[in-house]
């Protein structure tokens, strides 16, 4: 029998990229696969399309987008560690898994709680109750073979300063490492802080950080140790929006005010730089 979940605020959008999730990998041929997010979706009693309209692809080529760059830096550090801020209900670590990654998964207590209903730690996998600003996270990451970090869906809840802030101890904590994330633009941004109501029964919260594309390249001003920053293209989905109109427009030349305008995925790269903290 499906289980009944009360969560509010930030904490209660985890809900919402677990749905599309699931929907996305529920179809034929589907681009993810990811049946830990279906199994979860079916084991929870939530009014998910009342809340959230039609399933949301973005949230599937995110997923994608996110594995690949792990994937990418697993080929390069097999034993390597992957830290996932704010990971919510998200089920990367059993879709990248190479049988020797380590994984830390950061998140509020309630979420933490949450999760380990359906996702228990393992030996390769564990989970720490702590806010991604509460820096005490940094001193459970074993960095002797290599240290990704992800903050998928997390850093638009956060003000720009405590952005910022996180960057900067990342920088300082973990030369040589990488860190991904996804970014809003300011337009929307804005629109959440006027009060975003993404259906008749949800409102969003607020989302005070955002950055244009154009913007992306000012992040290397916050930390010396800070590269390098890439931009990480959303690839084609199944769907009209993302397999056909996005594509197109891809293709055509917009002027820069519209085309800068897109919610965008981050990688940022920390040099090798003595590290101060």
């Amino acid at each position: 029998m499906p289980e009944n979940v009360a969560l509010r605020g930030v904490p209660e959008t985890l809900l919402w990229p677990l749905y599309s999730r699931a929907a996305f990998a529920r179809r034929p041929g589907a681009l993810l696969h990811d049946p830990r997010a279906v199994e979860i979706r079916d084991a929870i009693d939530y009014p998910f399309e009342r809340h959230f309209g039609k399933p949301n692809e973005a949230h599937a080529l995110r997923a994608l987008r996110f594995d690949d760059e792990v994937r990418r830096f697993l080929s390069r550090h097999p034993d390597g560690t992957v830290v996932a801020l704010g990971e919510g209900l998200e089920t990367g670590f059993w879709r990248v898994d190479n049988g020797r990654v380590r994984w830390l998964a950061v998140d509020l207590p309630e979420t933490i709680a949450l999760r380990s209903r359906w996702l228990p730690d393992t030996d390769r996998h564990k989970s720490l109750a702590c806010s991604a600003l509460d820096f005490r996270w940094m001193h459970e990451v074993d960095r002797s073979r290599g240290v990704f970090i992800m903050a998928e869906g997390l850093l638009m809840y956060f003000e720009p300063r405590d952005v910022e802030r996180l960057l900067a101890a990342c920088a300082e904590r973990f030369p040589g490492s990488e860190m991904m994330f996804d970014v809003l633009p300011r337009w929307l941004s804005l629109k959440t802080l006027r009060g975003w109501q993404l259906t008749r029964h949800y409102q969003t919260p607020r989302m005070p950080w955002g950055i244009d594309v154009n913007e992306q390249a000012g992040l290397r001003a916050i930390h010396p140790n800070i590269v390098g920053v890439r931009d990480v293209d959303v690839g084609r989905g199944q769907g009209f929006m993302f397999g056909f109109l996005i594509p197109l427009l891809s293709r055509l030349p917009l002027p820069a005010f519209i085309a800068n305008k897109r919610p965008a995925f981050v990688v940022v790269r920390f040099g090798d730089a003595v590290e101060k903290l």
